[in-house]
């Protein structure tokens, strides 16, 4: 099934279950009044939920049109957003920029920042800034929505955890990013809202292409309506989710509603932009400047400025976006 949290005035918005095409929706109410109230009772919620969904794709409910718009994040306070390093080849390319540690360490446990989930962005709502002088950048992500995991799960129930899979926007100010590290508490002011795609779904909606832990989908990035990458997330992640899920969990229990992210979607290539139409290309700013530098010597792309465009999906094998888009532009916060 598919879901989605629809304006309705309140901070944790409306609970709404959303057609396989996307194209219609029906409220959850009767079942959650919110995303995280059906986290919360989910071995009761998501059989109901299962059975609003089947009869919305059959016809036999009726239902409004659905408008990507109109959705705030799919938990837009949640309790927890915690970020992970699946892709080892991400660190590879912005190591120099990042500062980051050992490659030892990081090949032989995931590195994980916890994020503000305070305050997650829809997928249509401005990425806001105070000054676009700060090297606005975004990351292109798959998440997941947790139910409770224990402290020190076995793999298997790290995996077994995995109730929702949504796509992301880690967006990062890299000129605050050294910054923040070299202070030793780790990202703050780099790291603005993040931003969720509009629909999430179970993993069942994605049949083989989720396995092994892994979404087996390509996503489709571009910048200006300009093609900037189209990364399969399946290949090069060296932790999968339950990795990412069991060492989040290492030293706390997590709660239903726990959102885990994959870390900028890369696959390894030595091609620089422009991308090609058949390209990988790349899911931040960052790596195609590092490989322009050691290619060019010096970085082309500039960072995302006041009124740019961002465009994130994961597409199925037709093509099709399977939870919707991330569609925003860059905005200066004026008071």
């Amino acid at each position: 099934m598919k879901l989605a949290t629809l304006r309705n005035g309140r901070p944790d918005g409306q609970l709404a279950v959303v057609s396989r095409d996307l194209k219609r929706f029906v409220s959850g109410g009767k079942v959650a009044p919110n995303l995280q109230a059906a986290l919360d009772t989910w071995e009761t919620s998501a059989p109901a939920l299962a059975e609003i969904s089947q009869a919305l794709n059959a016809g036999g409910i009726a239902s409004r049109p659905f408008d990507p718009g109109e959705a705030l994040a799919p938990l837009p306070r949640a309790y927890s957003w915690i970020d992970g390093s699946g892709y080892l080849s991400h660190l590879e390319r912005v190591r120099t920029l990042a500062g980051s540690k050992d490659a030892e360490l990081q090949s032989a446990r995931p590195l994980l920042y916890q994020g503000g989930s305070d305050s997650l962005s829809g997928a249509n709502e401005p990425i806001l800034v105070s000054d676009d002088g700060l090297a606005v950048d975004f990351e292109a992500e798959i998440a997941v929505i947790t139910g409770p995991v224990p402290m020190l799960p076995t793999r298997s129930e790290a995996a077994a955890s995995v109730r929702l899979i949504t796509v992301c926007n880690d967006v990062s100010l890299r000129r605050l990013v050294a910054d923040d590290l070299q202070n030793g508490f780790g990202f703050f002011h780099s790291k603005p809202s993040t931003s969720f795609g509009p629909v999430v779904a179970t993993p069942d909606e994605f049949g083989s292409a989720w396995r092994d832990n892994k979404l087996h989908l390509k996503l489709r990035i571009t910048v200006n309506d300009a093609l900037f990458g189209q990364p399969d997330a399946g290949i090069d992640m060296h932790f999968d989710f339950a990795d990412l899920i069991a060492a989040a969990a290492g030293t706390r229990r997590l709660i239903a509603g726990t959102i885990i992210g994959s870390g900028t979607v890369t696959n390894r290539h030595e091609e620089a932009p422009p991308i090609k139409r058949d390209g990988i290309g790349f899911s931040c700013i960052a790596e195609a400047r590092a490989v322009e530098k050691l290619k060019y010597g010096k970085a082309r792309t500039p960072f995302l400025r006041d009124g740019d465009r961002v465009s994130i999906a994961v597409l199925d094998a037709a093509g099709a976006p399977v939870v919707g888009a991330i569609d925003q532009r860059v905005a200066i916060y004026r008071r």
